[in-house]
């Protein structure tokens, strides 16, 4: 009888790990599935990790898409700011700059983030 209980939780055990590891497999996490809650939480670990130089294909895979954008040419550079929501202000239903991390490029690479990188934008 004792063989019996401890094969029996030996299959319960093996059902088990497969079960998560398809979870693991066939559900993958990527920002654009993730509340609110999450996504805030995953920009602010993933936008630490962040290096200058970066090219912004680079950093729309590790993030998604923003979640504001604005973009503007001077003289020989295109100059981009995307937004990431990183801090909850209010619950309105809308997420605004005051809650979101700016990260800016210059000709598609990242040469700055945090509150200074959009006033560069906007004195760029």
């Amino acid at each position: 009888m004792n063989k019996k209980l401890v094969k029996r939780i030996g299959i319960g055990v093996g059902l088990y790990a497969a079960f998560v590891m398809a979870v693991i497999t066939f559900y993958p996490d990527t920002p654009q599935d993730m509340d609110w809650k999450d996504r805030e939480e995953y920009n602010k670990i993933q936008i630490s990790k962040l290096e200058l130089g970066l090219q912004k294909k680079q950093v729309i895979e590790l993030l998604g898409s923003p979640d504001i954008t604005e973009a503007k040419r001077n003289d020989d550079k295109e100059l981009q700011v995307m937004f990431y929501r990183t801090q909850h202000r209010q619950a309105d239903g809308i997420t605004t700059e005051d809650e979101c991390t700016a990260l800016l490029f210059e000709n598609n690479e990242l040469i700055a983030w945090g509150d200074s990188a959009y006033q560069s934008y906007v004195d760029g």
